[in-house]
């Protein structure tokens, strides 16, 4: 049996780096918001024959007052725009400057809606950590009759420590992207945000699961023994399941199209991370001040 928890030190120095690497960015960048949340108008068009430049289009759109334009190329025509709202007659007159192109996709949406949609993910995100944090805690309620009274709360805390950590490394890689590639935070990056919570807690969930049943079955032991061996009892399965979610991931990252790369990021660095911090945050907190 190896000795995973022995090695707990290196991995919280390890997530010690990642938090703070990720606090730095978000302090130092900040999150790009998207015009969901902002307000704003994309549009998506396709050229038919060969595609200008970045400021070759700037040129031609720089007599709209679009205000600040955000010009991306996808694929081999495509071009994706971004600029504030603007009424049909602006729009017609953007899609003749820019020449022989098929309109893909035209989307608006103001300020008001923008406000709306941020409040919205606010307590999206609080009412999903509020329902991990009670389910956690009935769960592992009995816990204290195994262990000693008042140990049960090392669980519940722990899961979401390891929470936290995950949500930081994503929010801190997308404030680095934002700054350096101009990648926004959009309502795709909120539901991948949601869904990597709920991923996190149930990797965390499966070891300490296999933790308390092996309390009722060892509980003769040294606890540090107890959970070193529902670790290597369970890392295997996680792993297994961490790769093949991945797999599938990253052939999105890859052939899924521009509209669903960083949606898909997201999900890959979350997903990776909440295997990660199961073994090197949730699980070592356990044994601390046991030492």
């Amino acid at each position: 049996m190896y000795n995973i928890i022995g090695k707990y030190k290196i991995f919280l120095a390890i997530s010690g780096v990642l938090i703070f690497t990720s606090i730095t960015s978000l302090i130092i960048f900040g999150l790009k918001p998207g015009i969901d949340f902002t307000g704003g108008t994309m549009m998506k068009v396709e050229y038919q024959g060969d595609r200008p430049t970045v400021s070759e289009i700037q040129n031609k759109l720089k007599d709209l007052n679009l205000g600040d334009i955000t010009i991306q190329l996808v694929e081999e025509r495509g071009v994706i725009l971004k600029f504030k709202v603007v009424d049909e007659e602006t729009h017609q007159k953007i899609l003749k400057s820019l020449g022989q192109v098929q309109e893909i996709s035209f989307e608006s949406i103001g300020p008001t809606i923008g406000q709306e949609l941020i409040n919205k993910a606010r307590w999206a995100v609080i009412l999903a950590v509020a329902a991990i944090l009670i389910y956690v805690a009935w769960s592992f309620r009995k816990l204290s009759r195994l262990i000693k009274k008042g140990e049960s709360w090392r669980y519940g805390l722990g899961a979401i420590l390891a929470l936290i950590h995950d949500v930081l490394v994503m929010l801190g890689l997308f404030a680095i992207l934002g700054h350096f590639k101009g990648v926004e935070v959009n309502t795709s990056f909120i539901i991948a945000l949601l869904t990597v919570l709920g991923y996190s807690v149930n990797d965390t969930i499966v070891v300490y699961d296999r933790i308390r049943e092996n309390f009722l079955f060892y509980g003769g032991e040294k606890t540090e023994t107890i959970i070193n061996r529902s670790l290597n009892e369970t890392i295997i399965r996680s792993l297994n399941t961490t790769l093949t979610t991945l797999l599938a991931l990253l052939a999105i990252f890859f052939f899924g199209g521009e509209t669903i790369k960083y949606f898909s990021l997201a999900m890959i660095v979350g997903i990776a991370t909440g295997a990660w911090s199961s073994i090197s945050i949730a699980t070592p907190f356990l044994l601390l001040k046991r030492r």
